[in-house]
């Protein structure tokens, strides 16, 4: 299992849409960032300290057929970039992830 963290905005267009480009930083960059379980909670407290209203998403890595590349990035860890639009068929659930004392509160075994 690999996550996406999406604003509200940005999963509901999802959810309507059933296709995204991703979040401006995405787009800006060509690909979908995605992160694996021991690399998202950095990833929310670098991207989006403080910020309220967010989703963690589920991505079954089969989903994402050859589009999936794992690159180097921060720290030289290999992350999971998505060369495709995210799809619904690539959310294996989502769920809110909630802000408590200005940390993002992550569900308990993610794997």
């Amino acid at each position: 299992m690999i996550y996406k963290i999406f604003r509200t905005p940005e999963w509901d267009a999802l959810r309507q849409d059933g296709s995204t480009a991703g979040a401006p930083i995405d787009v800006a960059d060509g690909y979908v960032h995605l992160s694996t379980a021991a690399q998202v909670a950095e990833t929310a407290a670098r991207h989006f300290a403080g910020v309220e209203g967010l989703w963690l998403i589920g991505v079954e890595e089969a989903t994402c057929g050859d589009a999936l590349r794992w690159e180097a990035s921060r720290g030289g860890d290999l992350f999971p970039h998505l060369y495709a639009p995210m799809t619904m068929e690539h959310v294996a659930w989502a769920q809110p992830l909630p802000l408590v004392d200005d940390v993002h509160q992550f569900p308990a075994g993610l794997s």
